[in-house]
């Protein structure tokens, strides 16, 4: 029920199952975030070898990417835009929370989604057939650095969409969670996976501390966002370096 739960959540896919969950539940779900991850990730790498093996590169990347979208329903890119907003807007945490709450986007908002896309398509567009697996590892290492930013911050607001998982979140969570990314980094990246999987931990670590401060603590906005730039940077990594 639980990685049902997180299915639900965390993709467009249509789960009877999570309909119906509690909020506890979904909470608990949480636990299945990176497992989620790899299941996408998975999907995505078959898919970059379909689209490869057809199209142009700078084509092909555009649909991974779009498809890539689709399927998480373009959650964690409104968490994004939403936080850049909030983080460079407002002079009090009070003031940037209210603005993360908008439903209108502002400058900083789609200047930070577009540079986000940007390096992803870029990374997408560079990333070889050899080193597809690399989407595996950056979802689950982005869902990872949602458990992490849950168990390791505090959350900004009284209540809200986030409040669940911050109730049900447990220190061991963030950490198994990171023993599976690593265990994935290195599956399909040896040494440069681990490396980059590694090197996630002090950008959700620095997101998380800049935000706290800037908020007086995070919210699922941010938890997105964090998802987003981990993600970004793992591929970038994987179409840079020697992967394998």
């Amino acid at each position: 029920m639980g990685l049902l739960a997180a299915l639900g959540f965390l993709t467009v896919l249509p789960v009877p199952a999570a309909a119906s969950a509690t909020p506890e539940r979904v909470g608990r779900s949480q636990l299945y975030f990176p497992v989620v991850g790899l299941l996408l990730g998975l999907a995505l790498t078959g898919l970059h070898w379909l689209l490869t093996s057809y199209l142009p590169p700078l084509l092909a990347a555009a649909l991974l990417l779009a498809v890539w979208e689709l399927l998480t329903g373009g959650l964690h890119t409104d968490g994004l835009m939403d936080t850049c907003d909030g983080l460079f807007g407002g002079r009090t945490p009070q003031e940037r929370l209210v603005i993360m709450q908008d439903a209108r986007v502002g400058a900083f908002g789609v200047l930070g989604a577009v540079l986000v896309l940007l390096v992803k398509y870029g990374a997408l567009a560079s990333l070889p057939v050899s080193a597809a697996g690399a989407l595996a590892v950056a979802l689950t290492a982005g869902r990872w650095a949602m458990v992490a930013a849950i168990g390791w911050f505090p959350y900004a607001r009284p209540a809200g969409a986030g409040a669940a998982f911050k109730d049900a979140s447990r220190p061991w969570m963030a950490w198994l969670g990171l023993a599976l990314a690593l265990a994935v980094g290195w599956g399909f990246g040896r040494t440069l996976g681990l490396v980059a999987v590694a090197g996630a931990v002090p950008v959700v670590w620095a997101l998380g501390r800049f935000a706290a401060r800037r908020l007086g603590g995070l919210t699922g906005d941010l938890y997105g966002a964090g998802a987003h730039l981990v993600e970004a940077g793992i591929l970038a990594v994987a179409a840079s370096g020697p992967w394998r």
